[in-house]
């Protein structure tokens, strides 16, 4: 026995994820038993619990032997050696596999309810459950989280047999139990307390990340037509929303980002929506000579910043922006329009310069935010803070490079970025 129970359990298991925290990652528990061993993973991780809705297949009269696996979005995992050893004919298969999806869509509407789900397009996903026998269930989840979008899956458990990672087919990256003993006859055995786990449990368990981690934020994919282009987007408004701030990524960078998503999130938490897209499309963004044509960047920022101030969930909420690298330059650009409205700038380890004169000409308060060691950067937002007119300050974050990628270091710069916002929403 090595578990009191599912609490324990997630407790254990989190000290072997470590070495996710501070990187994007969302936690999802899979129900029923999963669910409360993944709250104890999102809490030491920092990172926003969710479920991953999969029914296991299991076999006529032997409904613990699973047979295969249902998830969300059609996914469909047959284990074809237990349906031949077991005899399970087509009908009696189509049966069981009618029943479950009943019961999943069920179960979507009772523990998601209108919330929408945690979007997982570009993220770390670490899919947990409170341990792993046959595989099924853990096979269809890590196919539903790859087909919603996630660049990498960690598949952890408390406790799974002896070279159970030969199960999974290389469907997670990275796999991770606390124990895989030799003998192996069920989950239960290795729990002291392995009673099953309520709906009210996990209902409990996704309210209590949720209210952990500020407010219920509405995620929706944006379209933006832009001068003859299609640049995608994710737009997150927290309920209640104090305004909304537009992301211009640097350097070919993405809606992807993982700094920048990193950022969105705190804001999101702290009541300020985002608007995360690419301002330039693929084919665009191999070419270096775009990456770099400041006016190009800023007029497509400033024509998502109209398209924004056109959706009904921006009315009447300020807008802002956030720009990383030669974004902070598009973002500065755009501002300096006689016409743009913005009432707050943020740059993160920008290049103002690129703004050339129009840096006089920015009227909303900016706020330079540059690593101590990256010494370039930092002696051109000086120079270009000299040419600024608005309200600016420069902030240094003291140990850190040009990409925050120091402990702590992005943290800081997104606590600075919420506290200016904040405090220019509410003050003019």
């Amino acid at each position: 026995m090595f578990f009191s129970d599912r609490t324990d359990a997630g407790r254990q298991l989190a000290t072997r994820l470590d070495h996710l925290k501070g990187r994007d990652v969302v936690v999802l528990g899979l129900p029923r038993g999963g669910v409360p061993v993944a709250a104890q993973v999102a809490d030491a991780l920092d990172a926003p619990l969710d479920i991953c809705l999969v029914r296991k297949l299991g076999v006529p009269r032997q409904p613990e032997l699973a047979m295969g696996a249902l998830g969300e979005g059609g996914v469909r995992v047959l284990n074809e050696r237990v349906i031949r050893e077991t005899g399970v004919g087509d009908r009696a298969l189509a049966a069981v596999e009618e029943h479950e999806h009943a019961v999943l869509e069920e179960r979507a509407d009772r523990y998601r309810g209108s919330r929408a789900s945690v979007p997982l397009e570009g993220r770390t996903v670490v899919v947990v459950d409170d341990g792993l026998a046959t595989g099924a269930t853990a096979l269809a989840a890590c196919r539903v989280v790859r087909a919603r979008g996630a660049a990498r899956i960690v598949l952890a458990v408390p406790v799974a047999p002896r070279g159970w990672t030969a199960r999974l087919g290389g469907e997670a990256d990275e796999t991770v139990s606390v124990h895989a003993p030799e003998v192996f006859y069920a989950i239960g055995q290795f729990y002291r307390d392995f009673e099953q786990t309520a709906d009210a449990e996990v209902i409990a368990c996704l309210d209590r990340s949720r209210a952990a981690r500020g407010p219920v934020v509405r995620d929706s994919d944006a379209r933006i037509e832009v001068a003859g282009v299609t640049l995608s987007g994710r737009l997150a408004v927290p309920d209640g929303a104090e305004g909304i701030v537009l992301f211009a990524h640097g350097s070919g960078s993405s809606r992807h980002s993982p700094r920048n998503r990193a950022v969105a999130e705190v804001l999101n938490r702290a009541g300020l929506g985002t608007l995360l897209f690419d301002l330039l499309t693929e084919a665009e963004a191999g070419d270096r000579a775009r990456v770099f044509d400041t006016p190009l960047l800023a007029g497509r920022l400033t024509l998502a910043t109209e398209w924004l101030a056109g959706q009904p969930v921006s009315t009447g909420l300020p807008l802002g922006y956030f720009g990383a690298s030669t974004g902070a330059a598009a973002a500065l650009w755009a501002a300096a329009d006689p016409e743009c409205a913005v009432r707050a700038v943020v740059s993160r380890g920008g290049r103002p310069d690129l703004a050339g004169d129009r840096l006089a000409g920015v009227r909303a308060p900016t706020l330079l935010v540059v690593g101590g060691e990256d010494a370039l950067v930092l002696d051109l937002n000086r120079r270009a803070r000299s040419l600024l007119r608005c309200e600016s300050r420069l902030t240094v974050v003291e140990g850190a490079t040009h990409l925050f990628e120091e402990t702590g270091a992005l943290e800081e710069v997104a606590e600075l970025a919420t506290s200016w916002f904040t405090e220019h929403f509410r003050h003019q």
